[in-house]
């Protein structure tokens, strides 16, 4: 699902966000991107979909070039950047409708994916709300709900539970993972929470100064009877809690 080979950005003034990011992920992982701040990772994720150009490297991304048919890939993947994107004062159901339209699907189509994807995330009844008469926990569910609106294939989630309480962080993970097993989505997500990474990932890549310096499953991470939190700092110099302010 997703193919990179020595992808690299280096910002004007000589800054290099990634250096040689070579990975796979398989198609229905759940696959979580660690690393402190800084690291590179939402870098990555806005070169992979295609937000963001490389500055050398190639990747095949849903099954296109990157770089060669950049459309094809948005039409198949998903984006819920860190700071989402619900109106506070717009009603969510005509946002809903006009983002998957803005893809190509009509109007009777775009009311389809909706509903469904409302039911999904556990918004059905909501959607006649603006924003900001959300929770932050079904606002999070919204930025999803856009971001599916066109049914991709592959969901990228940059720090999706930030700022929401343990409750809707467990509930959004459910919702992730039902994602995964009625639509077969593939999801990578960015997460400065290690209970999450270990909870909900398939399998982890833990970046560092731009590059990946750890990879694995949870458990195979965690060998020798280590937590996550000992691999991080391990592997960075640095505990991953500091990184999330907690």
């Amino acid at each position: 699902m997703i193919n990179t080979i020595g992808l690299t950005k280096t910002f004007d003034g000589g800054a290099t966000a990634v250096a040689d990011l070579t990975m796979s992920v398989e198609p229905g992982e759940i696959v979580g991107f660690l690393g402190p701040n800084g690291a590179g990772k939402t870098t990555a994720m806005r070169m992979l979909t295609t937000l963001l150009g490389p500055t050398s490297g190639t990747a095949v991304v849903a099954g296109h070039d990157l770089l060669a048919d950049p459309r094809e890939v948005r039409r198949r993947v998903g984006y819920v950047s860190q700071t989402g994107g619900v109106d506070p004062a717009a009603p969510l159901r005509e946002e809903l409708l006009l983002q998957a339209m803005l893809y190509g699907l009509s109007r009777a189509e775009a009311a389809a994916g909706t509903a469904e994807s409302l039911a999904l995330l556990g918004l059905t009844g909501l959607e006649d709300r603006p924003g900001g008469a959300l929770s932050g926990g079904q606002r999070r569910r919204f930025d999803i709900a856009f971001a599916l609106a066109h049914r991709p294939v592959l969901l990228f989630l940059d720090e999706p539970t930030t700022g929401l309480d343990p409750r809707s962080r467990a509930a959004l993970w459910d919702h992730v993972r039902t994602l995964r097993a009625e639509r077969g989505v593939t999801v990578f997500l960015t997460t400065h929470y290690l209970d999450e990474a270990d909870a909900l990932c398939d399998r982890l890549l833990i970046m560092d100064h731009g590059r990946v310096v750890a990879e694995g499953a949870p458990a195979a991470l965690k060998t020798g009877g280590r937590t996550l939190d000992e691999v991080f700092l391990d592997v960075t110099g640095r505990p991953l809690a500091e990184e999330a302010g907690v």
